[in-house]
């Protein structure tokens, strides 16, 4: 079983998009969660989706990002992750 791990976690449905064809584009596999809990929290777009992608593709995805200038995305990202409680970090 292959492990996978988060590299983002974002409500802004453009910028998944974006990081979905980057990540393509740099022929590195990602995982959408919890896109369609949108259901569940009535379409009001405030439950957050995390992009994942393989422990083994996670440095070379970040740079993709970083090369895109995405670096304070990751960098929000990784503030918002130290607020989150221990059970909820990727």
């Amino acid at each position: 079983m292959r492990s996978v791990v988060e590299l983002l976690r974002t409500n802004d449905l453009v910028l998944i998009s974006f990081i979905e064809a980057l990540l393509a584009g740099a022929g590195i596999e990602c995982f959408v969660a919890d896109q369609y809990m949108s259901a569940v929290e009535g379409s009001l777009g405030f439950l957050p989706r995390r992009i994942l992608v393989a422990e083994r593709e996670m440095t070379r995805a970040r740079q993709v990002l970083r090369d895109a200038g995405l670096e304070e995305e990751l960098k929000r990202d990784e503030r918002e992750a130290r607020r989150r409680p221990a059970f909820q970090r990727g």
